[in-house]
Formats: C-alpha cells, sequence, structure tokens
C-alpha cells in the first residue's frame, strides 16, 4: 500500500481496516456487521465445537485432493500450450473464457454430474484453480529465452534434458505464480461448492450461521479460513522469492 510516494507496511494498513471495521461495528451502522473485538473472541468458541476438527480435516482433505490434482493436469497442459503451437490455439480460448466466468454458477452442473459428496467438492476446487495454473506455466514456458535453449542443444541436450534441466527452472517462478493464486482460488472453491451442497465440512457452518444471522460465528470462521489461505499462499510466496534470481537470469 502506497500513500503519497510512500509504502505502508502491510501490518499498518491491515491495522486501519480493523480499526475501521470495529468503529463500524461498535456504532451499529451496519446491522450484519459485528465488532471485530466480538469476532476475535468468537474463534475459540467455534475451534471448541465436538465436530469443528473433523469437519476441519475433511475440508482439508478435499482441499488437498482437488489442488494436487489441479496441479498434476494444470501444469503439463500449461507446458504444452507453451510449447506446442496447436495445443495453445486450442485450449487458450477455454482458459480465458473459464478465468473470466462466473464458475460459482456451474456448480449445481457439477452436482448433477457427479452427484451430492466429497466429488462434487474435488471437482468445483479443479474448476476454481486450474486455470491460473495452466495460464502461468504458459506464460513461463513461452518466456523461456531462447539463448538458454540454444545453448542447451549445443552442449547435446536431448528433449528431456532440456524440459528437466532448462525450461522447467526458467519457467518455475511462474509456476510458482500459478500455484499462489490456485491456493486462494481453491479454498473458494472448496467452500462456495460446501455451502452449495451444504453436506459436510465447514460449508455447512456457514450456511448455519447465515441463516441464522449468528454473524459472531459467521465472521470468525470466515477469519478462520482466510488465514488458512494467506499462510498457505504466502508460504509458497517464500519460496517463490527465494528463487527470484531464476526470471532475472532467465
Amino acid at each position: 500500500m502506497v500513500i503519497k510516494g510512500r509504502e505502508i507496511p502491510r501490518a499498518l494498513a491491515l491495522l486501519v481496516w480493523v480499526v475501521v471495521w470495529e468503529l463500524l461495528g461498535q456504532a451499529n451502522v451496519i446491522a450484519i456487521l459485528p465488532p471485530f473485538s466480538k469476532v476475535l473472541m468468537t474463534i475459540p468458541a467455534i475451534i471448541r465445537l465436538s465436530t469443528f476438527r473433523v469437519d476441519v480435516l475433511m475440508t482439508l482433505k478435499a482441499f488437498g485432493v482437488g489442488l494436487g490434482l489441479a496441479i498434476c493436469i494444470g501444469v503439463p497442459l500449461g507446458f504444452a500450450m507453451g510449447r506446442i503451437r496447436r495445443v495453445d490455439e486450442m485450449l487458450s480460448m477455454w482458459v480465458n473464457i473459464f478465468i473470466s466466468a462466473p464458475l460459482t454458477a456451474l456448480v449445481p452442473v457439477i452436482m448433477v454430474l457427479f452427484g451430492i459428496g466429497e466429488n462434487t467438492i474435488v471437482v468445483t476446487i479443479i474448476l476454481f484453480s486450474i486455470w491460473v495454473i495452466m495460464l502461468d506455466t504458459q506464460t513461463g514456458v513461452k518466456n523461456t529465452k531462447k539463448s538458454l535453449l540454444e545453448m542447451a542443444r549445443s552442449f547435446g541436450a536431448n528433449r528431456v534434458e532440456l524440459y528437466c534441466k532448462v525450461i522447467v527452472w526458467a519457467a518455475l517462478p511462474e509456476i510458482l505464480t500459478g500455484l499462489r493464486m490456485a491456493i486462494l482460488q481453491g479454498v473458494r472453491g472448496v467452500i462456495v461448492g460446501q455451502i452449495l451442497i451444504a453436506v459436510f465440512g465447514l460449508g455447512q457452518y456457514f450456511l448455519y450461521y447465515s441463516q441464522n444471522f449468528l454473524m459472531e460465528r459467521f465472521f470468525a470462521l470466515l477469519l478462520f479460513v482466510l488465514a488458512f489461505a494467506w499462510g498457505s499462499a504466502e508460504l509458497v510466496g517464500i519460496f517463490e522469492r527465494r528463487i527470484e534470481h531464476f526470471a532475472k537470469g532467465r
């Protein structure tokens, strides 16, 4: 955050929003917005619920499977789009469509195709997260300098070595950027899927709290989910910043 040419620390910017939230909640300007202090005090009560840990584990399992499949499918397809023109022409339009499309509207269709249960949640996570992985991987592969490829070929590198020792490392910064964004999209997908299906996991808590106007618990659970999403993305971001020299050298 930059104000008048000066960069404001993230912690200070976050503190400002917290203070604004607290003041709006105390003034009761918005009926459904409780004070931030009450929301924080509600988090331990939610964590102590007897079924909370089980539902968190179920949500994490679906999230891990969905994100893992999105990576295993999206990265190879992104490589193919970056290296093979026909594949790029065939898939680029669909990737751009799904990135900009309102994917939430497709969840009921997925439910009809895959039924009500964990499979639908996994497919929803893939649908939300795979496109950004494909697009960023494609960008990284396309931006690989031709001089690196020519140098590798001059030293006798075959196609496998060219991909594993040159292109993968040159494209790694963009791949990690896609992974970081995919984590955020995947968290969004798992919650949206569980809310619309409301069978298991944290989605049923969101639905119950919103329907019964338990807004302190609703926002407390929302903060819990946002903290997980931010923490996971930040871990990838730390690793991403450590290999920035690959992007500079490329």
